[in-house]
């Protein structure tokens, strides 16, 4: 069966489903939910915990199996973001070697914009090689998840959000 529920954080409101304890769908900035889903929070609430926690800025291990409709080069793009450590990035071109396509960058690009589980799969965490790339949930979403991993250090969040971002973020964040 397929089950979901909304939740509120500090980059606005979601959505997650799963079906059978897999996760299919993790969206950040909408709270539609899948076609055909049943809400049902009881049996979503050790995941929200768990994504809570994450964005108290707790690092957390999201060990979810997936089940999600890709191909298979999107598959291999979104195992090698997986893999990507809490507080680290890596370049679009990176993410396209680890998944045995060099040169395909901008395809990564395309299936990171596509990615159905965020923050489970951390397409944040997936940067241009000179700068911070793009986002679908909005770039001022994807520097308040790199700001969240980097363990509420406000003041040296400079190298990816401005003065008056780092103070807005101060205000969430911190309370």
């Amino acid at each position: 069966m397929l089950v979901y529920s909304t939740f509120e954080s500090p980059v606005g409101r979601g959505v997650v489903a799963m079906r059978d304890g897999r996760l299919v769908s993790l969206k950040i900035s909408s709270s539609t939910p899948p076609a055909g889903a049943v809400e049902d929070r009881a049996a979503l609430r050790p995941f929200l915990e768990k994504l809570a926690r994450f964005f108290a800025g707790e690092r957390v291990d999201f060990d979810e199996r997936l089940d999600v409709d890709v191909t298979p080069f999107a598959r291999r793009v979104l195992q090698a973001a997986r893999r990507i450590p809490w507080g680290e990035t890596r370049t679009y071109g990176e993410i396209a070697r680890a998944a045995g396509s060099p040169g395909g960058a901008r395809a990564v690009g395309q299936v990171m914009g596509a990615n159905p589980v965020s923050i489970v799969v951390p397409c944040h965490r997936v940067v241009a090689s000179e700068g911070i790339g793009g986002f679908t949930g909005g770039l001022h979403r994807k520097r308040a998840l790199l700001a969240i991993e980097s363990k509420f250090d406000i003041e040296h969040r400079t190298s990816y959000i401005d003065a008056p971002e780092r103070a807005r973020l101060g205000a969430i964040l911190v309370g």
